[in-house]
């Protein structure tokens, strides 16, 4: 199969038609896309790299397409928007034959297909590895959406639920994307900073205090663990793509939410970070750490 007979059965593969804010899809040199009235757009990329991200003896090709939309729906999640738009550029191997492509495209359709996610384009190439490099864009009320930046002395930090699920797993598990909630914590509860969980709470925490200009303590006793998870892995596994995310005092949290209050915002140095009083050193994800 040539590039052109590829691009055309991607297109058939994505099932993204023209219609309402979008103009023109695959087919064309960009996708042409007609924003609403009083929002703000949401754009976020995502790297997957064979033997970095994944392995493929571990993922079978619709993991991979999960995984890789999955990671970008996530961030949109973080600030609270609706994912609604998602590129693929591909580097594909050898052993990645029209067969595997389809695999992977069923799995990202399955995501994306459940939260109204298009797939609107990208680009695929020859390479010694498959790589994605995945763009999602979503949308948020004008002024609306919520950041890093915003949490303050005395708001609780929570998580959205268990931790060390992948790791406890070898990285086996589906992500599933929090958009539901992310939606809630900007409409009715009132989260004050936000962010997922995608590099390990001992990496992405001190992410959001330095953002914030504060510090954090946190209670080991409070961090709750999956199924099988250790609090090593709870801390610095990654992967978990679930919420972390600070609430005033004053904020009201409906009894079945979910949510677990797992240490508080400080005054202090900003990003710093204790566990049970002790300073809690990053260990989550970091491509650049000599291992």
């Amino acid at each position: 199969m040539n590039e052109a007979a590829l691009i055309r059965a991607i297109a058939l593969w994505s099932a993204s038609t023209p219609g309402g804010d979008l103009v023109e899809g695959i087919g064309d040199d960009c996708a042409i896309l007609r924003p609403r009235r009083n929002e703000d757009l949401l754009l976020t990329t995502d790297l997957v790299v064979e033997d970095v991200h994944f392995r493929r003896d571990t993922h079978p090709p619709a993991a991979i397409g999960w995984k890789c939309l999955a990671r970008g729906i996530s961030d949109i999640a973080a600030m609270g928007g609706e994912p609604r738009f998602a590129l693929f550029s591909l580097v594909l191997p050898h052993w990645f034959g029209t067969a595997q492509l389809r695999g992977f495209y069923r799995g990202a359709r399955e995501l994306a297909g459940g939260l109204d996610v298009r797939i609107i384009g990208g680009d695929v190439t020859r390479g010694g590895k498959l790589v994605c490099d995945v763009v999602v864009i979503g949308s948020v009320p004008r002024g609306r959406a919520l950041r890093r930046s915003g949490a303050k002395a005395g708001d609780g930090i929570y998580v959205s639920g268990p931790l060390g699920a992948a790791a406890a797993s070898n990285w086996k598990t589906k992500a599933q994307p929090r958009i539901g909630l992310g939606v809630e914590l900007r409409r009715r509860h009132r989260a004050s900073a936000c962010m997922d969980l995608s590099d390990g709470l001992s990496t992405d925490l001190p992410r959001m205090m330095l953002a914030s200009g504060v510090a954090a303590e946190l209670r080991s006793g409070s961090i709750p663990l999956a199924k099988g998870a250790s609090l090593e892995q709870a801390l610095h596994g990654g992967e978990d793509y679930e919420l972390l995310f600070t609430l005033p005092p004053t904020a009201r949290r409906d009894p079945e939410s979910g949510f677990t209050l797992i240490g508080f915002v400080l005054d202090g140095p900003p990003g710093r970070v204790r566990l049970d009083g002790e300073t809690l050193k990053p260990g989550g994800w970091d491509p650049f750490r000599r291992r």
